[in-house]
């Protein structure tokens, strides 16, 4: 089936409350067409919201613009906008089979029967339910049913996917598995798509880029791996998984260094005044401690050891630094009260302070 793919362009769209409330300060966000993009944030930061009025759901405060393609969307209600959604429950009409959840939004158009067949025959093997077309939904795993929605949702050829938190009411391991199949088929639609979430990893997993939202606004977009490595705001480095704090005393800024276990390793230039550093737990190196005096290495105790199946997580005291939390192989031989060394790559230090992205 071919869609089509175009961008949406969302100019200084805010929401304002009859209480005054203000749900989603002045905005702007370009989505390219044929991108997954995520709105990635804690509860209450305002990405429903935006999602909300993206589709027609809710209307803008005045001066607000969305534009999907060359088309001005703003006042257009939400049957009048193209746009397809897929929500948390999946909204599967229970009496029905896959084919008629599938046609039904094609069928309330005046879509003749022959029509439908065709289209409904097309999406069942795009998405690979062959075999299951009169089954209902309480007759199908997790992952079939989020397919059947998916192929509701796009049965109408919809201009914009919009998907509401689809995974969030799942178990951790079933989640796990259906982000990867919802990849799969967003990438087999080519379809702009927009996706609500809180869940970091299934943002990673599934969108193009990530659009991280605070109290009502975007704080940073980018490639996933890129806000991951290279945040531009400290939030965004604590959302997108776990930071170490390293704080730095007067005279360690005055001599450009960062205190570690004893040693130093040099602070990068451009943080050379900030008193405060993070560094994620996977990227402290944890050895045997060094025989002697060893350049950039310091010393620890391990006050607790967690196992994780993949990785052993350990708490790690030190005379200098706040407790650390270093994530290291799973065949880590380190026990509490154990002496070691640790080193971090300067590189892998980041600004607990906002930067321009």
């Amino acid at each position: 089936m071919e869609l089509e793919r175009i961008p949406v362009d969302i100019s200084n769209c805010a929401k304002t409350y009859a209480d005054g409330t203000r749900g989603l300060q002045p905005t702007n966000l370009k989505v390219e067409a044929g991108e997954v993009l995520a709105l990635l944030g804690p509860s209450g930061c305002g990405k429903t919201t935006l999602l909300r009025l993206i589709a027609g759901l809710e209307a803008p405060d005045d001066g607000s613009r969305i534009v999907f393609g060359d088309q001005d969307v703003t006042q257009r209600p939400v049957e009048h906008r193209g746009v397809g959604m897929v929500f948390q429950s999946y909204a599967l009409f229970p009496q029905m089979t896959v084919a008629a959840n599938i046609g039904y939004g094609l069928r309330i158009r005046g879509v003749s029967p022959e029509e439908e067949k065709r289209a409904v025959g097309e999406l069942v093997d795009l998405v690979r339910l062959g075999g299951l077309e009169n089954k209902r939904p309480a007759e199908l795993s997790g992952g079939q049913r989020q397919r059947v929605a998916l192929a509701r949702a796009v049965a109408v050829r919809p201009r914009v996917l919009l998907l509401d938190e689809p995974l969030a009411a799942l178990d951790a391991k079933l989640k796990e598995s259906l982000r990867d199949e919802l990849a799969e088929l967003l990438r087999r639609l080519h379809i702009t798509a927009i996706h609500v979430t809180h869940d970091q990893q299934e943002a990673l997993a599934i969108a193009d880029r990530l659009a991280v939202m605070r109290a009502g606004r975007i704080v940073q977009v980018g490639r996933g791996e890129d806000l991951y490595r290279a945040p531009a705001h400290p939030f965004v480095a604590e959302f997108l998984g776990r930071v170490n704090r390293l704080e730095r005393a007067a005279d360690a800024i005055a001599q450009g260094v960062v205190r570690l276990g004893g040693s130093s390793l040099p602070c990068p230039a451009p943080w050379q005044q900030h008193a405060t550093l993070l560094v994620r737990p996977e990227d402290i190196e944890v050895g045997a401690p060094p025989p002697g005096e060893a350049p950039g290495w310091g010393r620890a105790t391990v006050e607790r050891r967690t196992f994780l199946g993949d990785r052993v997580q350990l708490h790690l005291r030190l005379q200098d630094q706040p407790v650390l939390v270093a994530d290291v192989g799973r065949d880590s031989p380190f026990e509490p009260g154990d002496a070691v060394g640790l080193r971090i790559p300067a590189d892998r230090l980041m600004t607990s302070q906002e930067t321009r992205a």
